[in-house]
């Protein structure tokens, strides 16, 4: 730990994210079929909990039901309003073994959902039930990414206390297995070109119909292999890549198109928080003035009512 941060090594981390974004988007999906569609495709994301992950509650049809990562005890609950709870234990298991195990107990619960059983923007897109080359699970590594995530989401649920425009919640995306938080110009953006692999181009075009300034947490890929925090906006002005953001170690990268901080520089400072937060008001400066926001009118710092009493 450094700063009570923990520390992160990809080449550690990498094969247990593998597995278990995997697992996540059998669960994403399954939010995805039994929720009623929002914009930018809100309805299908995971949130940081005080064990792992979770859905929140999802309807269904005897009530609503929630499905949990547990990263301290290492099991999947499945809680219904209806009092049932069944569990799925994790550990070095394939995802054709989850994936079998978690819809016999859906079976067994009363939950009828049928989801598109393949992957989204990974390749191969194996599918679920054929799944056996990921499996590993290592419960060390995988609890210490959820305390990062802890960290993270405290800061980003700050950082967007700052902004009295559209914004999205702090989640989870499983597609890409990046938490991410997102502010909006209000204005309506070109049609996105698409390029994800395994997406629909009218999902993509759908979650980018409005202009965005976006940052969030990844674990990294072979080709980048450090954890690392990202921020970009869509559209793109010419000029976004060129201005001056903080901290000293964020840099741009032309191939992502996106300003990037690594994990290890922020768990290094002396005030990790601080320095991950001029990290992203930064890079939202960056988007807001290069794209021509409204800045007076879309930004405030509701953090002034914390010091109130009610």
């Amino acid at each position: 730990m450094k700063n009570n941060w923990p520390i992160l090594k990809f080449e550690e981390l990498k094969d247990t994210i593998a597995t278990v974004q995997l697992w996540a988007q059998i669960v994403g999906k399954i939010r995805l079929v039994k929720t009623p569609w929002l914009n930018h495709s809100w309805h299908v994301t995971l949130y940081v909990s005080p064990s792992g992950l979770t859905t929140r509650s999802i309807p269904y049809e005897n009530g609503v039901f929630q499905i949990d990562f547990d990263f301290i005890k290492h099991r999947l609950l499945i809680t219904c309003s209806n009092g049932y709870q069944e569990q799925v234990d994790l550990y070095p298991r394939s995802v054709a073994s989850f994936y079998e195990a978690l819809f016999e107990k859906l079976a067994l619960m009363g939950i009828d959902a049928r989801i598109y059983a393949k992957p989204n923007e990974v390749e191969p897109a194996i599918p679920f039930e054929q799944d056996e080359t990921h499996f590993q699970y290592d419960k060390e590594q995988i609890n210490k990414y959820w305390q990062a995530l802890v960290k993270i989401d405290a800061v980003f649920t700050r950082f967007r206390a700052r902004f009295s425009g559209k914004g999205s919640p702090v989640h989870l995306f499983w597609g890409g297995f990046d938490l991410a938080v997102t502010r909006f110009s209000g204005r309506r953006a070109p049609m996105h070109p698409g390029g994800v692999p395994n997406m629909p181009l009218v999902v993509m075009q759908e979650a980018y119909s409005h202009e965005v300034s976006s940052c969030g947490f990844w674990a990294g890929s072979p080709d980048f292999p450090f954890p690392v925090f990202y921020a970009y906006c869509y559209p793109t002005p010419e000029t976004f890549g060129d201005q001056p953001v903080k901290p000293g170690a964020a840099f741009y990268s032309k191939e992502m198109g996106e300003f990037l901080l690594k994990y290890e520089d922020v768990i290094k400072s002396n005030d990790p928080e601080t320095y991950l937060l001029d990290f992203l008001q930064s890079t939202y400066e960056a988007a807001a003035n290069t794209g021509n926001w409204d800045r007076p009118n879309l930004e405030c710092d509701f953090t002034v009512f914390e010091k109130k009493r009610y």
